[in-house]
């Protein structure tokens, strides 16, 4: 695979992975630096498209009380106001955790709902996501590079 491709596929994936969509992209960047590719770019990209994800799902849920009314809306009133209720108990920093499973998408969701300003809201997640990357390719480096010993 290209240089190109490579870092193209991790965005798109990490992107998919940030949206309703199931995805994973956590195997393919572990398949990546396994592949001793630069560990810096392939941190970047993953961080940019799982980010950029979380801001579909932000713009969605700002789009949200458009649709709510509608019979086809898959959430009762009841369950946004329990969401609402538990983001405000929770606040702006829990986007920080918009990269753990089953939570981190809804979340993103919700705090568009919430009309989270656009800068706190990238940053909480770009800073939540990036360091996420990191440790998967700390992991991978770590389970790939022997087993550890202590020096002396």
């Amino acid at each position: 695979m290209s240089l190109t491709v490579s870092y193209a596929s991790l965005f798109v994936s990490a992107f998919l992975a940030a949206t309703i969509l199931p995805a994973y992209s956590e195997v393919l960047l572990g398949t990546l630096v396994t592949q001793n590719y630069a560990l810096g770019w392939l941190w970047f990209w993953a961080t940019l498209g799982n980010t950029l994800g979380s801001v579909v799902n932000g713009v969605i849920g700002r789009q949200v009380d458009r649709f709510k009314e509608k019979r086809w809306f898959p959430v009762s009133e009841r369950q946004l106001e329990r969401a609402r209720a538990r983001f405000i108990r929770h606040g702006q920093w829990s986007l920080l955790f918009a990269w753990l499973p089953i939570i981190g998408d809804p979340l993103t969701l919700i705090a568009g709902i919430m009309r989270v300003p656009w800068l706190n809201f990238v940053v909480l997640v770009a800073v939540g996501k990036s360091i996420r990357y990191a440790l998967v390719i700390g992991v991978v480096l770590g389970a790939t590079s022997g087993p550890f010993t202590f020096p002396g």
